[in-house]
């Protein structure tokens, strides 16, 4: 076993300690995650290995949140769920996290440097104060995760032979993972390996057909490895409000550094952003440029990219780069363009490992360092982001209102076309029968927001009990009705009537499902439909496992 196997470990532990002694840090996602990580290992525990509905949002309703949110950090967190105290997984998800992260900085510096200096690198990357940030105040477990892949990626394409493999692993790792991760480590990928092709071009001037034709196959086979989520997620966005996610206060024009919005509890957590930003950005940039103007030809290239990365992320945070987010394709979808310091610390991370190069300090000195770094800038960063937990918010108390099926609020980019989420009641019924497809149930308690602006939803009582329409149900009924069923509209779900499925579904205010029943006995079935999409990206993912196992047997034949 090698140092860094231990010391790397050892960090993230110092590093995540003060969640292990005090608790979790209940930041911005934190709900969101833990209860897709409940919902997931519900799931899971009654067979559904790849889940695609979550059923405890908008109040029992559900949303098809699995359909378009990444599986990997959500999958994690269940079976972390499923197999250690509810308490303990956001605590051991962070840990894992920034190990990775750790692990993958030092695998990306050891290509150009000497073990200690990758070590360095290694522990500043897991515990640089944007990591922290992520972890303590907006608990992001999934651009958290994501971390851990932008270092291989940037090895990828950096290496000096670049792989198929290499390439589309991590690429589709970070699809995988978290959606605005992969833009920005799609288009980092992009940047670099121009750059790359330019640089050999430049020097030998001969076009690299071998490399072009690695960059090439590997980003597409990176592309087709995760189809089974990305297919489904592209093409079914249009059944839900997918904009709603850049609505105005969270869009990127309303997020460069030091803006102000209309929401003061945002603006707290922009300028803490922003301060952040330029200290990062302010280290980076000196790193990278004493860097930069070292003497010796060798690594000049690299040297100079890590310096034209940081002035290119310094420029796409300020309002003068608007034009580029907004038509550059999904970049609005990042809404904060702070979150490219993900990128900007895999910069400095590599930075600080190319300055120190064949540092040779004496293993004492290294492992001072390993450890006080994380030490010191944890003490920081706990105090400055950690964020205080309300009752319902700890875990136990959610993983208790989850298995007593009481409500949570619903996800307003994953409410159906058409919907409103202010008029979705908190207290519905499983199923009612009406004269009106547009009628609420009797006795349930309106939303104040459906008739109040300035309401805020979050306020709707947290102990209400939800109730889930069944998937099988008979009606008698004296004469023809509307049976409204507490289940948002999606076009997945199939409604079989007699055993027809010549449904003709109502549109409600609220989302949910509606539509008329003939008079008599009639029986009503419900099951997910997986359609045309999801059939055509499981296919397209299996077909890439298949190339990535010959890609990776004639890369080990040729090794």
């Amino acid at each position: 076993m090698r140092r860094h196997h231990i010391l790397i470990p050892l960090a993230a532990l110092l590093a995540t300690l003060p969640l292990i002694v005090h608790g979790c840090s209940c930041g911005h996602d934190f709900d969101f995650h833990l209860q897709s990580w409940l919902d997931a290992a519900q799931q899971m525990r009654h067979g559904t290995v790849y889940p695609r509905w979550a059923f405890s949002p908008a109040w029992g309703a559900g949303e098809p949140r699995f359909v378009f949110y990444p599986p990997l950090s959500w999958m994690l967190g269940a079976l972390l769920t499923l197999v250690f105290p509810v308490s303990a997984a956001p605590v051991l998800f962070t840990f894992l996290a920034l190990c990775g992260a750790g692990f993958a900085m030092y695998r990306l510096a050891r290509e150009f440097v000497q073990e200690n200096a990758a070590l360095m690198a290694a522990v500043l990357y897991l515990a640089n104060p944007y990591m922290l940030f992520n972890a303590f105040e907006r608990t992001a477990y999934a651009e958290l995760l994501a971390a851990t892949w932008i270092p291989l990626l940037f090895l990828a394409v950096l290496k000096k032979r670049p792989s198929v493999v290499g390439i589309a692993v991590p690429l589709a790792l970070l699809w995988l993972t978290n959606a605005p991760a992969a833009v920005m480590g799609t288009y980092a990928f992009a940047l670099l390996a121009v750059l790359r092709l330019g640089m050999v071009w430049r020097e030998t001037r001969v076009l690299p057909v071998r490399m072009l034709g690695s960059l090439v196959g590997g980003f597409a086979l990176g592309l087709a490895l995760p189809a089974f989520y990305l297919v489904p997620a592209a093409y079914e966005r249009r059944y839900v409000q997918i904009a709603m996610a850049i609505i105005p206060n969270m869009r990127v024009q309303d997020n460069f550094l030091f803006g102000h919005t209309a929401d003061g509890p945002h603006n707290a957590v922009l300028h803490t952003a922003s301060l952040l930003a330029v200290s990062l950005l302010g280290v980076t940039f000196v790193a990278a440029v004493v860097l930069a103007l070292r003497r010796d030809e060798a690594g000049r290239w690299l040297r100079w990219t890590m310096l034209g990365i940081t002035v290119l992320i310094a420029f796409l945070l300020v309002p003068v780069s608007t034009q580029v987010w907004l038509h550059l394709p999904e970049l609005a979808f990042l809404q904060f363009p702070w979150r490219l310091l993900t990128v900007l610390s895999a910069v400095l991370g590599l930075t600080v490992a190319l300055l120190l190069g064949r540092w040779s300090g004496n293993r004492g000195l290294v492992l001072g360092v390993s450890l006080v770094c994380p030490v010191l800038l944890t003490l920081v960063c706990i105090h400055l982001y950690r964020q205080p937990c309300e009752v319902g918010d700890l875990p136990a108390s959610m993983a208790e209102a989850f298995r007593t099926h009481h409500g949570v609020g619903p996800t307003d980019e994953y409410a159906p076309v058409g919907a409103d989420n202010d008029f979705l009641r908190a207290d519905d019924p499983a199923y009612w029968l009406a004269s009106d497809p547009q009628a609420f149930a009797p006795g349930t308690v309106a939303n104040p927001a459906a008739t109040d602006p300035n309401y805020d939803s979050d306020n709707l009582p947290a102990d209400t009990l939800s109730a889930e329409a069944p998937r099988h149900l008979t009606v008698e009924l004296p004469q023809a009705s509307f049976l409204v069923l507490n289940l948002r509209n999606f076009a997945d779900w199939q409604v079989m009537l007699n055993g027809s499925a010549a449904v003709t579904r109502a549109q409600r205010d609220d989302g949910l499902m509606a539509f008329a029943v003939p008079s008599g006995a009639s029986t009503v079935d419900i099951h997910w439909r997986y359609g045309w999409d999801q059939e055509v990206g499981f296919g397209v993912s299996g077909l890439a496992l298949v190339l990535l196992g010959l890609a990776w047997r004639g890369r080990s034949t040729n090794a």
